[in-house]
């Protein structure tokens, strides 16, 4: 019986002794991520980068995830590149982290990767407004416009009134030679921008 009492104390002090070190690491992690927080709202970015570096574990997500904005912030693409792909491969159906992920690959122009990263956001969720329109835009501007409709279309069906999609859509069906269509996608997005150039400029290639 006395073993076993001592074997239950021994339990409970290691469990004690855990949970202490658990709530000590988690206040470190805070400090360094509420220092890089303040370092970023200064515009101090290396010194926001090396808050999270002094508690930097590669597995985990929210630290890639954060590391990887700040080297965004400091136009440092590829490093930024680099930890934002391990955020998407420590969680491959995270959203926020694919659409970080884009911003450094289209500063970098890596349009190949950045077409299929909005893919992959759009089997995760194929009504995703924002990895449509982008889609929608690279193919666009490949002059793919069947494909390029099909992603402004779901950005009109879903913002019927966002300027954007409108006036992507609009011009994407100019150059389908559906002119009726465009038109009148050219006339909403007018109302949601008034005055809008490249509105007028298609309306006056309509015949």
């Amino acid at each position: 019986m006395e073993v076993l009492k001592r074997s239950i104390l021994a339990a409970l002090l290691l469990v004690t002794s855990l949970y202490r070190l658990n709530a000590q690491n988690e206040a470190t992690l805070q400090a360094a991520f509420k220092e890089s927080y303040t370092m970023e709202s200064i515009r101090k970015f290396p010194e926001a980068i090396a808050a999270l570096t002094k508690v930097y574990e590669e597995k985990s997500y929210e630290l890639n995830l954060r590391i990887g904005w700040l080297y965004y912030l400091n136009k440092d693409y590829q490093q930024s590149k680099v930890y934002y792909q391990r955020a998407v491969s420590l969680k491959p159906y995270a959203i926020e982290a694919k659409l970080g992920l884009s911003q450094p690959l289209a500063a970098l122009q890596y349009t190949d990767k950045l077409l299929q990263l909005y893919e992959d956001v759009l089997k995760i969720d194929a009504l995703h407004s924002v990895a449509n329109y982008w889609a929608g835009v690279i193919h666009y501007n490949r002059r793919k416009f069947e494909d390029a409709s099909k992603h402004f279309e779901k950005v009109v069906n879903l913002y019927p009134f966002d300027y954007d999609g409108n006036h992507m859509l609009a011009w994407t069906y100019l150059n389908l030679g559906r002119s009726n269509d465009a038109k009148i996608l050219f006339n909403k997005a007018l109302l949601a921008r008034p005055g809008d150039a490249s509105c007028f400029d298609g309306l006056s290639k309509i015949k």
